[in-house]
């Protein structure tokens, strides 16, 4: 099946000597070939606005620029990142730091992303691999991902086997046909068969013990930043495939070694505009209008319209809403109502803080929780990040993250504050003792929210105007990829749709296999669904 919004496109197998482009260790990936044409634009090349600057936005341009074409990013804030930005602040001590909107994990199958990031650093030094995944629970149990094998099946029957969550008796009460669809995630199959339940009722329907749907499904769910009663099961299930049961790359990842402008952005920036992009950062646009000459009329809020033969939306849920109901004409009516139905995910907490004293050597960089109030995940910041490194080896302290997923709409926000500093010291106790030296607090409310039963109305890249392409974490893809990893994809995907119309040959891309690497397990599974 051809992904959605990417005709012509074909899917082979990599082979050595092909010269297709590096990838993780899954020897098993899937390339996904773009239609073929020549290798740069002609010389009156087309001039492209990408609106927004995340990941989305920067794989859109990057796609394109290689190419040739003309492209003018427009970001509405002063740097760029999206959900990944960062920005300067000073510290009540005097001192310079970057603030974000918090820790973010950058997967070894995350194969488009890490390509966008090879541009720029092409053996990736700028990512650190963090030794294990563990997930803590307050009643006492402990998961770790570090002695976990990475290749299918053995994968998932190898967490099972180590984690303390699953017991004999649990794994008797469960219901292994409910689980089958597990073994066999297809795309978009899995939609059609599980976008109509809540990831929690199918992990009630199949019987994991309420431990290990804690500490292992519950990381995907709120990895959406979404409660596990509104996610659709089919999220929850391809998120499985692609960790578990699809991949073998496992659930071990890396972080930026440096805040996010310094390690990723900064450097991409430079690139970009060492291709002629121009990026125009600190400003909104205001409209976008299809002109009745072709293409469209990009209306800002620094200057006069600008007209240009294509536009890529590569905005969040909230700004692709705001954009099109103020867009006159642009689309037709059953897109425009499906854009004005997205929704956003519930309101998110990062706190930040820089404490006066070090958290315990043995404490993990990163550690997932669960049973602690709102806290979903603690990062000591200084272990891995060379920024808070310096600042904690100056001052003998520790820069300690806290996040909280899924927070009430109605909820305290200054309670919700503290009750992530109360949770802190129990999870750490020493830090109980600590003085803080400075805190920042992040609130958002701008990740898309997959509900039950939305699939069929989310936006593809391609959209009723051949001059207008969307990306981004919200879109439908049809392929077997999620967060940042979908953002990037569905960027390149965008690029490649406009490149194929202009006769250029687009970005060749990579997936985790897009079904169940098992042939046993796809037998379990298909004689399940029979």
């Amino acid at each position: 099946m051809t992904p959605a919004g990417w005709p012509g496109a074909r899917s082979a197998r990599w082979r050595p000597g092909t010269g297709a482009p590096r990838r993780g260790r899954d020897r098993r990936a899937e390339i996904l070939l773009p239609a073929p044409g020549s290798r740069l634009i002609g010389a009156d090349a087309p001039r492209v606005a990408v609106v927004g600057g995340g990941i989305a936005g920067l794989a859109a341009a990057t796609g394109l620029a290689e190419r040739g074409v003309r492209v003018t990013v427009h970001e509405r804030d002063a740097h760029l990142g999206g959900r990944l930005a960062g920005w300067p602040v000073r510290l009540a001590d005097g001192s310079h730091a970057t603030m974000s909107r918090g820790f973010h994990a950058f997967f070894r199958q995350y194969y488009n992303l890490r390509g966008l990031l090879r541009r720029v650093d092409p053996g990736l030094t700028m990512l650190r691999g963090l030794p294990d995944y563990p997930l803590r629970h307050s009643d006492g149990l402990y998961d770790s991902f570090a002695r976990v094998p990475r290749t299918p099946p053995w994968s998932a029957l190898g967490f099972a086997a180590l984690s303390p969550s699953f017991g004999w008796r649990d794994m008797a009460g469960m219901n292994p046909m409910a689980a089958l669809p597990l073994l066999d995630v297809r795309v978009p199959d899995v939609y059609h068969d599980l976008d109509g339940t809540s990831a929690w009722d199918y992990l009630e329907g199949i019987g994991f013990p309420p431990s290990a749907r804690h500490l292992a499904f519950e990381v995907f769910s709120r990895s959406f930043f979404a409660d596990p009663r509104e996610l659709s099961a089919a999220e929850l299930a391809l998120m499985f495939h692609i960790y578990f049961l699809g991949s073998s790359e496992g659930l071990l990842f890396d972080v930026p070694a440096e805040p996010f402008p310094a390690a990723l952005w900064d450097p991409l920036a430079g690139y970009l505009t060492g291709l002629g992009v121009d990026l125009r950062t600190g400003h909104s646009v205001d409209a976008v209008t299809p002109h009745e000459g072709g293409g469209l009329n990009v209306t800002c809020d620094d200057g006069p319209t600008r007209h240009y033969d294509a536009v890529v939306l590569a905005l969040d849920a909230g700004g692709l809403r705001r954009l099109v109901g103020a867009s006159a004409g642009l689309g037709d009516t059953p897109w425009r109502r499906r854009v004005a139905q997205l929704r956003d995910a519930p309101p998110f907490l990062v706190s930040r803080l820089w404490l006066d004293r070090p958290v315990a050597a043995d404490r993990p960089g990163f550690l997932g929780t669960s049973g602690y109030g709102g806290l979903d995940n603690v990062s000591v910041l200084d272990r891995w990040e060379g920024e808070a490194a310096r600042w904690a080896r100056r001052t003998g302290g520790s820069v300690v993250e806290l996040h909280a997923y899924a927070v009430d709409p109605a909820a305290d926000r200054i309670r919700e504050q503290k009750d992530l500093l109360a949770q802190l010291h129990r999870v750490y106790p020493e830090t109980g003792e600590a003085r803080i030296v400075d805190q920042r607090h992040e609130w958002r409310a701008d990740c898309p929210l997959f509900t039950v039963g939305s699939y069929a109305d989310r936006p593809t890249v391609r959209t009723p105007h051949q001059d207008v392409l969307v990306a981004g974490d919200l879109v439908r893809t049809d392929l077997p990829v999620a967060l940042m990893e979908r953002a990037a994809t569905s960027g390149f995907l965008a690029a490649n749709a406009l490149l194929e119309r202009w006769g250029v040959r687009g970005q060749t891309l990579w997936t985790v296999p897009a079904r169940g690497r098992s042939a046993v397990l796809r037998a379990l599974a298909s004689r399940g669904g029979e």
